[in-house]
């Protein structure tokens, strides 16, 4: 069979995408999907897109292929081109150019009538393809729900007509390359982009978090069932092992430090709060409306101001954080970047060259990372979970040895 470089799945090449390329910790002897010719397509499927961006290394367990981007270098994800290759057939393309044709003057026209003139479309061909009512009608069904026709009934008759488009997104074209770039729907504006054609961009990106976009379609189904206040069923991994599970989603976390996305719901089953992040999921389909979302919404409310992020710890019982912080002459900064990022934390100025952070979260462990940026200004610490003190003190101890350090960093 020819090789394609066209998708019919985007579970499967988003799954292949971030296993091989993006983390980068599988080689080809992993791949476990079919066969190894199945290995070599997707590969070169993945090479027609993003070619100058990989790379690989060989070591004992083989030779590993991976995505390396410069965000200093590149002003549009290049990842939305895998959005942009799903496979069609030809009576596609056949039924898009000649319905956009036939409906170009702005006249409406019946299902039948469009059938009947397609039939004199392709009557000049030795070999026409052979079409029906039902095919064209779901065609028909299908550019509405896209937004490229709409239809409006006469009688028994359904009339289609194109949908007329009067914005010009000259006047957009900064403000959609923006948003391509730094909105976790940004696949969205990348298309708008494709319809005036690329421009020089004139945004670069310190933080660009690139490989999220492959959640683009998890995402959206996500929002959409918030909206509508309807139940998912989730397909995801924990441990490379796949789970089932049914949730009402609440709301969706993005990680300021490193671009994850989480799902923060309510599991009808335990009747507890859980968070799933978006790269574990595999697939997902919406349900029926939830019977009691003012309910979960109350759970939520009342446990947010105990989420650092979106670990709930045992859900039973909150861990207690304290720091004191030094603040220099002239350093307020300090102090208004403490009012910025505390979150559900507290703030007391003790004096003028020192104040005290302090919260009661599910889980301290997920501060950790936020409180290293304190390093060097931090005068004392205390958690209720001595484990995560001890953490942070190994931390730093480990960090001094690696500089030349003896003895403990941490008196």
């Amino acid at each position: 069979m020819a090789y394609s470089e066209l998708i019919k799945s985007f579970d499967k090449i988003r799954s292949y995408m971030r296993d091989f390329y993006v983390y980068g910790f599988k080689t080809r002897t992993d791949f476990d999907q079919k066969s190894s010719r199945s290995y070599d397509d997707e590969r070169r499927r993945v090479e027609s897109w993003l070619g100058e961006y990989m790379y690989f290394e060989q070591d004992a367990a083989g030779k590993r292929v991976f995505l390396s981007v410069d965000s200093r270098e590149v002003s549009h994800n290049p990842l939305y081109r895998a959005f942009k290759t799903c496979s069609f057939t030809d009576n596609d393309i056949t039924l898009h150019f000649y319905i956009l044709d036939m409906l170009a003057d702005g006249e409406s026209m019946s299902g039948r009538e469009i059938l009947d003139q397609l039939t004199d479309y392709l009557s000049c061909f030795a070999a026409p393809p052979e079409l029906d009512e039902s095919t064209v009608r779901k065609k028909l069904k299908e550019y509405e729900k896209l937004g490229l026709l709409k239809s409006e009934k006469k009688g028994r008759e359904v009339f289609w007509s194109r949908r007329e488009d009067g914005v010009s997104l000259d006047s957009w074209r900064d403000a959609a390359a923006f948003y391509s770039e730094a909105d976790p729907l940004g696949v969205v504006g990348s298309y708008l982009l494709d319809k005036p054609g690329r421009t020089p961009v004139p945004f670069r990106f310190k933080h660009h978090y690139l490989t999220r976009v492959l959640e683009s379609e998890v995402l959206y189904e996500l929002l959409r069932a918030i909206k509508e206040k309807k139940l998912v069923g989730l397909s995801f991994f924990v441990r490379q092992k796949e789970r089932h599970s049914t949730v009402f989603p609440l709301r969706i976390y993005i990680s300021t430090r490193n671009g994850r996305q989480y799902l923060l719901a309510h599991s009808p089953e335990t009747k507890q709060l859980c968070s799933f992040r978006l790269d574990n999921i595999k697939s997902l389909r919406t349900l029926e409306t939830a019977e009691t979302p003012e309910e979960y919404e109350r759970q939520y409310e009342a446990a947010r101001n105990r989420l650092w992020g979106t670990s709930l710890g045992d859900r039973e019982h909150t861990e207690h954080l304290e720091m004191v912080i030094s603040i220099g002459s002239g350093e307020d900064f300090i102090l208004r970047r403490l009012e910025r990022e505390k979150r559900c934390g507290r703030i007391e100025r003790l004096d003028e060259h020192r104040c005290r952070f302090e919260a009661d979260v599910y889980d301290a462990g997920e501060m950790i990372p936020w409180m290293r940026t304190f390093i060097g200004r931090i005068q004392s610490i205390y958690c209720s979970n001595p484990e995560v003190e001890e953490r942070f003190r190994t931390d730093l101890d480990t960090m001094w040895a690696l500089y030349g350090g003896e003895g403990n960093a941490v008196q």
